[in-house]
């Protein structure tokens, strides 16, 4: 656990390299680094979770565990009347999100460092957004499911995507027994989709 992309503050040497990726039909740039997750491009399961997503425009929108961002960036083109609010506890990677909105020109995002939920506790979510750290252990992850529930808006909605080998089946369990409400959107390669939905009353 010592230095990989779930600390904090990373002590790997910068490697700075700018990638360029077509996401929902945008065409996006993205500053990477060493220290962060995926340096070396958008990964595939954030892809295949952004391939399922639906948002609706006006929608606020919280993606955790956000990396150098193009998750919440990606969500923040297809909301664009609404807000996205990235949240890492790796400050490099916070950082680099903040840059990669400049970089886009997106400007309805705030990104903001944060362990766990810590930093956002006092706000609520239409949709929480997760590629959850699977290195950082099944109890983090699961405090993501649980946590995210408190901040979800009645009927608000947990998009999570999780590799099956990973862990998807306990993860799909505990998105069942905290929402009832869990549907499996697509499987990829091994990865799979999972929407849950918080009841509205």
């Amino acid at each position: 656990m010592s230095d990989h992309y779930y600390s904090q503050k990373p002590g790997v040497k910068h490697d700075r390299q700018v990638h360029e990726a077509k996401l929902r039909g945008f065409s996006l740039k993205f500053m990477t680094d060493a220290g962060v997750f995926s340096k070396s491009g958008v990964d595939y399961g954030s892809r295949v979770l952004l391939d399922a997503l639906v948002l609706a425009p006006s929608a606020e929108v919280l993606d955790v565990g956000c990396g150098y961002g193009p998750i919440g960036l990606t969500a923040a083109k297809l909301a664009p009347e609404g807000h996205v609010t990235m949240i890492d506890i790796n400050e490099r990677a916070v950082e680099l999100s903040r840059e990669n909105a400049k970089l886009n020109g997106i400007t309805n995002v705030t990104v903001t460092q944060s362990d766990i939920y810590e930093s956002v506790k006092a706000n609520r979510y239409d949709v929480i957004l997760t590629n959850p750290p699977i290195r950082a252990g099944k109890q983090v992850v699961h405090t993501i499911f649980e946590e995210g529930y408190n901040l979800l808006n009645p009927g608000g909605k947990m998009w999570v995507v999780i590799q099956k080998k990973q862990g998807a089946p306990s993860a799909e369990a505990k998105l069942e027994s905290l929402f009832g409400d869990v549907e499996e959107v697509t499987k990829d390669k091994g990865y799979r989709i999972f929407l849950a939905t918080k009841s509205s009353d």
